[in-house]
């Protein structure tokens, strides 16, 4: 596969985006089947078959399947929590003990331990994080900035956690031990969720005089004790999900488990019937309270809702699998690694992949499997030890992942939070952890701070560190 045609698939597909999201006011997944279409002719050019093409295909959207499952059954707990009750009582509690100026930091930190037992982002953002979003709103905290903090605890510990898919994945890419692998990461994710910390409360400081609109928090409060039977045992769902995920029960089950509780719990604290739990779990939860800001806040979930975001990863895995299977992005990006000679430039490259294929292919597996496939041999050859590869793949093609909104990352976070990552309202400028780890692991990788040199045979002189 040539560079040129390469980069053709890749300017087809930049150009039908912007044109079809900003100019024609679609959505993203006709783009990038598009974009697929392109992608396969050049491939059918370059002198493979249909048949290999579509093995591409089908094999990368394989991939995605158990994050489309797991969307899913994460709407239908959405739905059956706030039927029960769940997310309004953590909304109520919260609104009761947090106060604005310590809520950037308590929702951080919340969120990182809810991440850490679970290993996954998307959970603590569709559960917790959807009730930190509730008390936000009635602190008077802007919403970016409340989805910001949400996101910088729950990818801390989609990153640090050993139950976490993406850690699994990356030191498997890259040759290395989960274990050596997490404690590697602590050089840049530790910053990182420290220096967050840091500027959310001073950001807080900006709200820690603030008056805060009682009228309003009463008038939610009220909402909630009028609409739903407010109850600490309301907690007991949330609690059982992170104990059966800490149990190293898998996903799927454990998820469905919640969706369970969900459903009893609306039956024996709200008096649901089966028909409404039924219903909320498929087409979400529909709140009538009369208050305008609670409607909007507990109108979600269900698995229906979440469909959209299941097409967009299809669609996005369709133009990954045809750039995977022929080599476009292979050539690209060992292109780009021609110009590497040192360390620092090498990682450079390897965090610019990985943002590159989380904008191209859609999807956060894919970059880090990528580049973690292509660099594998690099990295050894440059003489450095693959725990430098595995964290840089995270430093990269985890976390940035939610700040494009037609990669996986991006639509779920924007459905669960209901703020996208750029516009005057965005999260992105205020998901901090996210935004400094790349930068982090580029510093340490010019400066030599926190990078493994690869130890020589024992016949050979050892390589000092």
């Amino acid at each position: 596969m040539s560079l040129g045609l390469s980069l053709l698939s890749l300017t087809f597909l930049v150009v039908f985006l912007i044109c079809t999201l900003k100019f024609w006011g679609g959505d993203p997944h006709m783009a990038l089947i598009a974009g697929a279409i392109f992608a396969s002719i050049i491939g059918l050019i370059a002198g493979y078959t249909w048949k290999e093409i579509e093995e591409g295909i089908i094999d990368t959207i394989k991939l995605a399947m158990q994050a489309c499952l797991i969307l899913m059954i994460i709407g239908a707990i959405i739905g059956t929590w706030i039927l029960a009750g769940v997310v309004p009582t953590m909304i109520f509690y919260g609104l009761k003990i947090i106060t604005p100026s310590i809520f950037l930091v308590a929702t951080c930190l919340i969120c990182a331990v809810v991440s850490i037992a679970t290993g996954s982002s998307w959970t603590t953002a569709g559960t917790v994080g959807i009730a930190l979003i509730g008390v936000g709103t009635g602190l008077g905290i802007p919403l970016g900035m409340t989805a910001g903090a949400i996101i910088s605890g729950a990818y801390f510990g989609d990153k640090m956690s050993p139950l976490s898919d993406t850690t699994n994945l990356a030191p498997a890419m890259a040759g290395t031990d989960l274990f050596t692998h997490i404690k590697h990461m602590i050089w840049t994710t530790g910053p990182a969720l420290l220096i967050s910390l840091v500027i959310y409360a001073i950001l807080g400081i900006k709200f820690a005089g603030k008056q805060i609109d009682a009228v309003q928090v009463n008038e939610l409060l009220n909402g909630l004790q009028a609409n739903f039977n407010i109850n600490l045992l309301l907690f007991i769902p949330p609690i059982l999900v992170i104990a059966i995920v800490v149990m190293k029960v898998p996903a799927i089950p454990g998820l469905i488990g919640g969706v369970i509780l969900g459903g009893l719990f609306a039956w024996l604290f709200q008096g649901a019937g089966m028909s409404e739990i039924i219903g909320a779990a498929h087409y979400g939860y529909a709140s009538s309270t009369g208050i305008e800001a609670l409607d909007n806040l507990l109108t979600r979930g269900g698995l229906d809702s979440m469909l959209w975001t299941v097409s967009l990863i299809i669609c996005a895995m369709c133009f990954g699998g045809v750039m995977e299977k022929t080599k476009q992005l292979e050539t690209i990006a060992m292109s780009l690694m021609k110009f590497a000679k040192s360390t620092g430039s090498i990682i450079l490259t390897t965090v610019i992949t990985c943002i590159v294929t989380n904008l191209l292919t859609g999807d956060q597996y894919l970059s880090i499997v990528l580049p973690g496939r292509m660099y594998k041999d690099v990295y050894i050859e440059k003489g450095l030890d693959p725990r430098n590869l595995s964290r840089t793949l995270e430093d990269s093609g985890t976390v940035t992942s939610p700040f494009i909104p037609w990669n996986t990352c991006g639509a779920t976070m924007t459905k669960f939070l209901g703020v996208g990552p750029w516009g005057p309202d965005g999260f992105a400028i205020y998901a901090f952890l996210n935004i400094l780890c790349p930068i982090i692991a580029v510093f340490y990788g010019f400066t030599g701070i926190g990078i493994k040199k690869l130890e020589k045979a024992p016949q050979e002189e050892s390589v000092s560190v």
